[in-house]
């Protein structure tokens, strides 16, 4: 008997952003607050934005789980309290916790709020899972590293109403489960409280200790340095296999992400999650589709990551540290007049006579020309140059467009 169906749950660093993953297919979305989230450079949500979001997602039936993820040092903890408190106020769904100073006292701020485990707490086997069990966690996020295999193996091991939440899709972090101390070596800034900035994705050199300042380029092969440098996960093509596993969250990394990059996301996995359940042959038949249209967001090209075994050298990018881009955002339909004009805010610079495209839910991507630009006050412009500028697009056909949709260049 097949398993049920499983929660699509996208990243959000802004209200604007949830807004577009709700729209395109999540069934949940998790963000950050100003504080204890690993993601200091998201935009990340305000009290007022974190209490609206969470009310715009119940009232469409979805899910908003809060990150509350650091790993907590003394003077974290003075500040947590007050946190926890605002958290109870608002009321989302759930809270996704690594430090359990902080899980502790969540259970006593937060009676009412989920507590899930972060695969920040490095939980790679069922007794992990059943000892966070036993202290009320009602979900735990695996450790990125283990197989399907070893996922199906927690699953017989713990309790049916346990849920096990795991990433299946995005960045690979090179130090296991994302604990990271080269960020803080180099520049002082800790990924453990949400300020990695990345050195993974940077070149490095030796030195020989008896000829200083003689540094030596480290190649893996003749193809290049970046040795820390991993492919982006992707698992569209296996919701069978991660279904089977007993897999009852699909997570997507990203909290860093635009909103064409979340919306492309979640539409291709809600859409491959669908006809997968609707008609397995019939998912079968589509990957093609899945993989093209999920390359159509910034990526470094895809690995399967741990999930058939450990990577091999495949899985390594050795040549560049650069994204592969399919499209690039131009901003998010905000509304639409009488004569079918589009008011938008500027993300990316286009100009009258470009052809772009509107992104729909459904998965289409219709074409249509830019015929006219105007300000809100009416003046005519050639060009979008501005970010974050409001202007009303008039196209050379009124195309099918809603409030919602995203405006999008396509770039191969």
């Amino acid at each position: 008997m097949r398993r049920a169906k499983p929660e699509l749950m996208i990243p959000a660093k802004n209200p604007e952003v949830l807004r577009a993953a709700i729209r395109y297919g999540a069934d949940a979305v998790y963000i950050g607050g100003d504080v204890f989230g690993l993601r200091a450079k998201a935009d990340n949500f305000s009290y007022e934005e974190m209490k609206e979001s969470v009310e715009y997602a119940h009232a469409r039936n979805k899910k908003v789980y809060v990150t509350v993820n650091i790993l907590a040092h003394n003077e974290d903890l003075k500040e947590l309290d007050p946190y926890l408190l605002q958290l109870e106020e608002i009321k989302p769904d759930g809270l996704i916790i690594a430090d359990p100073a902080v899980f502790m006292r969540a259970g006593e701020l937060c009676p009412d709020i989920e507590r899930h485990i972060s695969t920040q707490a490095n939980n790679t086997n069922y007794g992990t899972f059943l000892f966070w069990h036993k202290l009320g966690a009602t979900r735990v996020v695996t450790a990125r590293e283990l197989s399907l295999k070893e996922i199906r193996e927690i699953r017989d091991n713990i309790p049916e109403d346990m849920e096990i939440e795991t990433f299946i899709h995005g960045a690979m972090c090179i130090s296991y489960s994302g604990r990271c101390l080269l960020s803080n070596y180099f520049v002082g800034k800790d990924a453990n409280h949400g300020e990695c900035t990345h050195p993974c994705r940077w070149s490095y050199s030796v030195m020989e200790e008896s000829r200083p300042g003689e540094y030596l380029p480290v190649y893996e092969n003749e193809r290049g340095t970046y040795i820390f440098n991993s492919r982006d996960l992707c698992m569209v093509d296996h919701i069978p296999e991660m279904v089977e596993a007993g897999i009852d969250s699909f997570k997507i990394e990203g909290r860093m992400k635009n909103a064409l990059y979340v919306a492309n996301a979640a539409r291709t996995y809600r859409i491959a999650i669908d006809e997968y359940f609707e008609d397995p042959d019939k998912y079968e038949s589509r990957k093609d589709w899945y993989r093209e249209a999920i390359s159509d967001c910034t990526y470094r090209q895809f690995t399967t990551g741990f999930f058939f075994g450990k990577p091999g050298s495949d899985s390594q990018i050795y040549g560049e540290n650069t994204y592969d881009k399919g499209s690039t955002y131009l901003g998010m339909v905000l509304d639409i007049d009488e004569q079918g004009r589009v008011l938008f805010e500027q993300r990316n610079k286009f100009v009258v006579g470009d052809e772009i495209e509107i992104m729909k839910p459904d998965g289409r991507d219709i074409k249509a020309v830019v015929a006219a630009l105007h300000t809100p006050e009416g003046e005519s412009r050639e060009g979008a140059p501005h970010p974050k500028e409001r202007l009303w697009i008039t196209f050379c056909e009124i195309p099918d467009i809603e409030v919602g949709d995203i405006l999008k260049r396509r770039e191969k």
